[in-house]
């Protein structure tokens, strides 16, 4: 049966599952101020809610593979994919000045996969150990769907992105009818 786990009315964006399946990390407007957002943790046994200390202006969290870190957009020009150690309870840059739409941690921990549409269409993946950015495809001719938050790249249990593909609706084709 369904249940409503927020009693409030902010909006809640984007959530993911911690790695140990106890708690929701997901995006939301802050309540005092709905203009600006913030990343929020559920814990599901006691339903208490918690927000991610200095997520302020931070959307689209990511959890660790190993729950140590989660990372996270910051709203400002500078595209910045920060990262939030629960170890030391900081956010530090993870990369800045690429937009990384659809991040995806792997396996293992040690990347994170994510499409950029800056100057062209690109997967790419950055170190979190060396913070060392490094192109996985170039995806320019490759004509990738959009919906209303852009293009959709989603990633496979073994680092295998996913993507949707638009066929187009302006191909011209020639039919010869036979009748039966």
């Amino acid at each position: 049966t369904p249940q409503q786990l927020i009693a409030d009315d902010r909006a809640e964006h984007d959530p993911g599952w911690s790695p140990d399946g106890k708690m929701l990390v997901f995006s939301a407007r802050t309540p005092r101020d709905p203009s600006r957002m913030a990343i929020y943790l559920l814990e599901l046994s006691t339903r208490r809610l918690s927000r991610l200390p200095g997520s302020e202006e931070m959307f689209s969290p990511r959890w660790s593979p190993d729950g140590r870190f989660i990372a996270s957009h910051n709203i400002d020009i500078q595209n910045r994919l920060m990262l939030f150690d629960f170890t030391t309870q900081k956010w530090t840059d993870l990369f800045s000045g690429r937009h990384a739409g659809a991040p995806h941690w792997s396996r293992d921990g040690r990347h994170i996969y994510f499409h950029s549409a800056q100057e062209g269409r690109f997967l790419f993946r950055v170190g979190i150990g060396d913070r060392k950015l490094e192109l996985w495809a170039n995806l320019t001719g490759f004509r990738l769907a959009r919906g209303v938050f852009g293009a959709w790249v989603g990633w496979t249990p073994d680092d295998q992105p996913l993507m949707l593909r638009d066929e187009g609706t302006q191909d011209i084709y020639a039919l010869e009818w036979q009748t039966p």
